[in-house]
């Protein structure tokens, strides 16, 4: 896993805008929950495509599992989006989102925390080998 920076990604700086409008609106403090509604309500003002709360299925061994992750939204049908409304960060958050990346099968995803004075975003991409 590597973090993007090198060069700009126009669907995830698209993601990101929507999520700076609406901390910009709203600030931090509220629930998870309300950022996002308010995050879905900027992506159709943005006309961002998005699957809000989709299930992504596990598999071992080639066979899928009961278990299954939900990500907050699914970006582009390609960039996993994951809203926090914390105070800090612990570090578990990114093993959430890598776990939800290995799931998916998707490269890239985002984790967007709401809940500090200045919006916090994590650009998340996951290389996995061929033969992994």
């Amino acid at each position: 896993m590597n973090y993007e920076t090198d060069k700009r990604d126009e669907k995830t700086y698209a993601i990101i805008g929507a999520a700076m409008a609406v901390h910009n609106e709203l600030g931090c403090g509220f629930f998870e929950a309300v950022y996002q509604d308010a995050l879905e309500v900027e992506f159709k003002k943005q006309g961002i495509p998005y699957e809000r709360e989709k299930k992504l299925d596990v598999f071992y061994s080639g066979e899928k599992l009961n278990s299954f992750y939900r990500t907050d939204f699914l970006c582009f049908d390609e960039v996993l989006v994951e809203t926090k409304a914390l105070s800090k960060m612990s570090g578990t958050e990114e093993a959430q989102i890598l776990n939800q990346l290995k799931a998916s099968k998707c490269h890239k995803a985002l984790l967007i925390n709401f809940g500090v004075s200045k919006l916090e975003t994590k650009r998340m991409v996951l290389n996995l080998r061929e033969s992994a």
